[in-house]
């Protein structure tokens, strides 16, 4: 299962999601897709969940966007952004 990690702070600008690390002052920006895949983390879910939810949203399969969420959320895990139980 993928959680948001506590303390960060986001704020919308147009289609992009600007995020801050309230405890290490850290600043990410996420397109549309990023941000989607932020909204969705509102409540922790497995890869899979996440690549159907991405793949309705942008018109793609979940297969060919597995690989592209696996690096992203790789990103964000290595940021503190998110967190994997399990």
């Amino acid at each position: 299962m993928i959680r948001r990690s506590d303390g960060w702070l986001a704020a919308r600008v147009g289609d992009e999601l600007v995020m801050m690390g309230v405890g290490s002052g850290v600043y990410i920006g996420l397109n549309e897709v990023g941000a989607c895949v932020w909204g969705l983390l509102e409540t922790p879910k497995d890869i899979e969940a996440l690549c159907e939810s991405v793949a309705a949203e942008f018109e793609t399969t979940p297969e060919a966007c597995r690989a592209d969420i696996e690096a992203f959320l790789a990103e964000l895990e290595t940021s503190g952004v998110i967190a994997r139980a399990g």
